[in-house]
């Protein structure tokens, strides 16, 4: 069967680091780290007292007031963000709306929501009053209803849900979709707003997030020696996908091409990676073997990346099965060092930051490195502290999600 040609022709991006696409990748472009004492609760009492939050958002500025209050946080990302890549691709109403649907991704959705109404009810006398918004903010899936009902886009309409993989998983259905003629165009990404009591005391709980309380904006130390886990992010990341003729007729920017995708499973452990990168070694291979290209001809991997002791050197075991010595070529970097951990969001900005190193010819560095870790080969380019300029023909991103669900993309320069 012959499939279709798909293409990147608008981006959007909300992040800790900038709350539009262009900050966004200044901030990644300048190495800005985006964590600091966290400022939406109270954290005298928990272990981790830092966050990656997005920084001076007012939802009252892109959306109704009386329709934000009835968004979640993760839900008001989701909006901001496919608004600016809808107008970053120049979609007008001459499109057919029903060749245009939206796949969006989120780990938890509405959390923030379903904390504030459960606490409220157990702070009470047990009578039940309860929003009666409460369940479709909570939702996972109501972030995609509300950007077609938004837009009248009534294509295919769905949230994925796979831990930290899931809008790479949203970006991988999109492009299935387009490539096999079942959308034109396809509004993808995903969004997370986790920080709050019960995401940060849950992942202290699993001892999962760094506690470098003294110095939160160097907390976040992929590939480092003292790396002592992630740092919780939030935001999202929005991305348009179209069929390359399409996109073409209608005279559209494109920025790079969506060559192929990999999904795996780990089949090991709830939250741990497969001790030998098994699942990691195999959904590269399989993003590789989906785009018909050889290893060697990608440039730059933007890993998973978290900066925990396990994660790391795994992740790293995976991409030198797969890349053999061609991994010594390659620029390596974790975005994350930067932005923190957006769970669900991740793999969309991360998406987005090997579209625009292809896009820019820059590499986003991994900051926050102060001692070599002898278990990584020091002839890795993992794009220590500084962006680094190269070309960038082709490049591959890494997303993988408790339960052992990993996702990659691999996103190249478009040439007619």
């Amino acid at each position: 069967m012959q499939t279709r040609r798909v293409v990147v022709t608008g981006l959007g991006a909300i992040t800790p680091i900038g709350n539009t696409l262009e900050a966004y990748w200044e901030g990644l472009s300048n190495g800005v780290s985006g964590a600091a004492l966290t400022t939406q609760f109270d954290t005298t009492k928990f272990k981790t007292k830092f966050s990656c939050e997005v920084k001076n958002f007012d939802p009252t500025e892109f959306i109704d007031k009386k329709e934000a209050r009835r968004m979640d946080r993760f839900t008001q990302f989701a909006i901001v963000t496919t608004d600016e890549a809808i107008k970053d691709a120049n979609l007008g109403e001459s499109i057919n709306k029903d060749r245009v649907g939206v796949i969006w991704g989120t780990g938890i959705g509405g959390l923030n929501t379903f904390l504030s109404e459960v606490s409220a009810y157990a702070k009470g006398d047990g009578t039940p009053r309860f929003s009666p918004f409460f369940i479709p903010m909570m939702i996972g899936d109501i972030s995609a209803g509300l950007i077609s009902i938004r837009h009248g886009y009534r294509g295919p309409n769905f949230v994925t849900v796979s831990a930290c993989a899931s809008s790479t998983n949203a970006i991988a259905d999109a492009f299935n979709y387009i490539r096999l003629g079942k959308a034109d165009i396809i509004i993808t990404g995903g969004s997370e707003a986790g920080v709050n009591e019960a995401a940060i005391g849950g992942f202290n709980a699993m001892k999962a997030l760094s506690e470098r309380n003294d110095s939160p904006e160097t907390a976040s130390r992929p590939f480092d020696l003292d790396r002592d886990g992630f740092v919780l992010g939030e935001g999202s990341g929005a991305l348009v996908l179209e069929e390359l003729n399409h996109a073409l007729a209608r005279g559209a920017k494109i920025y790079a091409e969506v060559a192929g995708c990999g999904l795996s499973a780990d089949a090991y452990h709830m939250t741990a990676p497969h001790p030998d990168g098994l699942g990691a070694t195999n959904v590269m291979k399989y993003a590789l073997e989906d785009a018909e290209m050889s290893p060697d001809e990608i440039d730059y991997i933007n890993v998973h990346g978290t900066s925990t002791p396990l994660g790391d050197p795994q992740e790293v075991k995976a991409i030198l099965n797969v890349f053999g010595d061609h991994a010594f070529n390659l620029n390596i970097s974790s975005t994350k060092s930067m932005t923190g951990h957006l769970l669900g969001g991740a793999g969309a900005i991360e998406a987005i930051a090997c579209i625009k190193a292809i896009y820019q010819g820059i590499i986003p560095p991994t900051i926050n490195h102060f001692t070599d870790d002898p278990a990584f080969d020091p002839k890795l380019n993992l794009t220590f502290n500084k962006a680094q300029h190269r070309e960038v023909k082709a490049a591959l991103s890494n997303t993988f999600g408790f339960g052992g669900h990993n996702a990659s993309v691999i996103l190249k320069k478009y040439s007619a």
